[in-house]
C-alpha cells in the first residue's frame, strides 16, 4: 500500500485499541497501527488483523507517513502522563488541522488542558468516552466525543459506523461538547455504572438472605425482571452469572472474594459533585460501599461481636421479590436523576450547552448501562429540554409514585433484618428530602449565625438578604460574610 493511505491512525494495541482496530476494519476503513512495543504490531498484523485493510509502523514517523490528510491520530493508552507523552512525541509530525483523539479513560480535566494546549498549536483535540468494553469495542461501543468543534466532521463518519445503534438504527454517537465536555459526561455514565451495580448487589443480598432464594431462583428472577422496566444489560449478566456453576458443581459467584476492585471513575465522579455542591449521594454510596468491602479482616473480626438480628421479614417471599423490584426500579431512578441534575450543573457552569435527551440516546446501546429506561429519560428530555430533574417529569412522577410504597417496605425490612442497603437507603433518604418544602436546615443556619455570626435569611424577607443574631446578648454585631460552597 502506498503512504498517505490510511482513513485513521490508532497507537495502543492492548484489547481495547485492537478492537476498535479490527471494527473500524471490518466498516471499510484503512487503519494505520502502533505500538510501543513495537513487537505487538507484527503479532497483530499477523494473527487478528491479517488479511484485514490494516498497516503496521515500527516508529511514529513512519506512523504518521501512512495518514491521509486532516491526518486523524487515535490514542487508546493509559489515562494519565502516557496520554501527554504520545501527544508530545505526535506533535512535531503533524500540521496545523490534524486530529488528536484520546479514546482513553481521561479524566476530563486533563482533557480541557489538552484541548486547549493543541488548540494554540493548531492542533484539534477529541477527548472520546468510549463504553461498553471489549466486546462493545470490537462490535459497537457507546462514543461520546467531546473538544474542538472543527474536528467533528472529520472523525464523525468513522465514529458513527463503528458505534452501536439504539432501537431505532441511531448511532450511539454524537457530538457533546466543547473542551473536557466528551470525557465529563464519560465519568458520570462511569459513576451511574457504580450505581446500578451497587444497587443490584444490594437486591441479590435482600433476595438470598432476606427471602432466601437459591442461585438458580436468582437467575430465574433477574430473567424475569429484564423483561420489564429493570430491562438492561447489567441485570441481564447478572442473571447469566448465577447460572454459572464451578467445577464442583456450585455456584461460582460464592467461590468470589467480596471486595470489590475500583479505577477511580467512580471517586471522580463524587469529588465532582462534591465541588460542585450537588447531592450526587447514591454514586457517593456506591463508591463507599466499595471501600467498606475492601475492609474485609475488619468485617470479620466485628462479625464475631455483633449478633445478627433475629427479625423475620413480614412477606410472602413473592411479594418480597417484587417490592424489592420496584425499590430497585426506584432507587435507579433517583441515581440517574442526580447524574443528570450534576451535568446539567457542569454544562451551565462550562457553558457546554449539553443535550441530555441525546446523551440519554448515546447510552442506549454498547455501553455498560445501556437499557431501556433510558428510552424514557430521552423522552422526558424532548418533551422538556429545560427539565430541572427527571423528578419532576410527569412519567417519572409516576413511576416513583407507584413504586413507592415498595421502596419504604424495602428499606425498613432490611434495617430490621440488619441487611446493609446504602444506595437504596440513600435514594430514598434524597427523594423525602428533595419532595419536601421545609427542611431542618433553618435549625442548621441558626446554628452556624449562632458559633460563628455565619447569617441567615428569613422566609418572612427577599431571598439575598442575610441577617444576623445576637443569640446570648453578649457577642457583638459583627457578622461574617456569606458565601456558598
Amino acid at each position: 500500500m502506498s503512504q498517505s493511505q490510511s482513513d485513521i491512525g490508532l497507537i495502543g494495541l492492548a484489547v481495547m485499541g485492537q478492537n476498535l482496530v479490527l471494527n473500524m476494519a471490518d466498516h471499510g476503513y484503512t487503519v494505520a497501527v502502533y505500538n510501543r512495543t513495537t513487537s505487538k504490531v507484527d503479532e497483530f498484523l499477523q494473527g487478528p488483523a491479517k488479511g484485514k485493510s490494516i498497516v503496521g509502523a515500527h516508529d511514529l514517523p513512519t506512523f504518521v507517513s501512512k495518514l491521509k490528510r486532516p491526518r486523524r491520530v487515535m490514542l487508546m493508552v493509559k489515562a494519565g502522563d502516557p496520554v501527554d507523552e504520545f501527544i508530545d512525541q505526535l506533535v512535531p509530525h503533524l500540521e496545523e488541522g490534524d486530529i488528536i483523539v484520546d479514546g482513553g479513560n481521561s479524566h476530563f480535566p486533563d482533557s480541557q488542558r489538552r484541548y486547549e494546549a493543541l488548540k494554540e498549536k493548531g492542533i484539534l483535540f477529541v477527548g472520546a468516552g468510549i463504553s461498553g468494553g471489549e466486546e462493545g469495542a470490537r462490535h459497537g461501543p457507546s462514543i461520546m466525543p467531546g473538544g474542538n468543534p472543527e474536528a467533528w466532521p472529520h472523525v464523525k463518519e468513522i465514529f458513527q459506523a463503528i458505534a452501536a445503534r439504539s432501537d431505532d438504527g441511531a448511532p450511539c454517537c454524537e457530538w457533546v461538547g466543547e473542551g473536557g465536555a466528551g470525557h465529563y459526561v464519560k465519568m458520570v455514565h462511569n459513576g451511574i455504572e457504580y450505581g446500578d451495580m451497587q444497587l443490584i448487589c444490594e437486591a441479590y443480598d435482600l433476595l438470598k438472605r432476606g427471602a432466601h432464594l437459591s442461585s438458580s431462583e436468582l437467575s430465574s428472577t433477574f430473567a424475569d425482571w429484564d423483561k420489564g422496566p429493570l430491562n438492561s444489560y447489567l441485570i441481564e449478566i447478572t442473571s447469566q452469572i448465577f447460572s454459572k456453576n464451578d467445577t464442583d458443581g456450585h455456584p461460582l459467584v460464592d467461590k468470589i472474594l467480596d471486595v470489590a476492585g475500583q479505577k477511580g471513575t467512580g471517586k471522580w465522579t463524587g469529588i465532582d459533585a462534591l465541588d460542585r455542591g450537588m447531592p450526587l449521594t447514591l454514586i457517593g454510596e456506591a463508591v463507599f460501599a466499595r471501600c467498606l468491602s475492601a475492609l474485609k479482616e475488619d468485617r470479620m473480626e466485628a462479625s464475631k461481636h455483633y449478633a445478627e438480628p433475629t427479625h423475620k421479614r413480614g412477606e410472602e417471599k413473592g411479594v418480597f421479590c417484587r417490592q424489592i423490584s420496584d425499590a430497585l426500579y426506584a432507587s435507579k431512578i433517583i441515581s440517574y436523576a442526580q447524574g443528570f441534575m450534576l451535568m446539567k450543573c457542569a454544562s451551565e457552569e462550562n457553558k457546554w450547552n449539553l443535550d441530555f435527551g441525546s446523551i440519554a440516546l448515546l447510552w442506549r446501546g454498547g455501553c455498560i448501562i445501556r437499557s431501556k429506561f433510558l428510552g424514557k429519560i430521552k423522552q422526558a428530555y424532548d418533551h422538556n429540554p429545560r427539565l430541572g430533574s427527571l423528578l419532576l417529569d410527569p412519567f417519572f412522577i409516576g413511576e416513583i409514585t407507584r413504586a413507592t410504597p415498595s421502596w419504604r417496605k424495602v428499606v425498613a425490612e432490611g434495617a430490621l433484618m440488619g441487611i446493609a442497603l446504602p444506595c437504596f437507603s440513600t435514594a430514598l433518604s434524597f427523594f423525602d428530602g428533595y419532595r419536601t418544602q421545609v427542611l431542618p436546615a433553618n435549625l442548621l443556619q441558626a446554628q452556624r449565625d449562632f458559633f460563628g455570626a455565619h447569617t441567615y435569611e428569613r422566609i418572612d424577607k427577599p431571598r439575598g438578604q442575610f441577617f444576623h443574631t445576637n443569640w446570648t446578648g453578649k457577642g457583638g454585631d459583627v457578622s461574617s460574610s456569606s458565601y456558598t460552597v
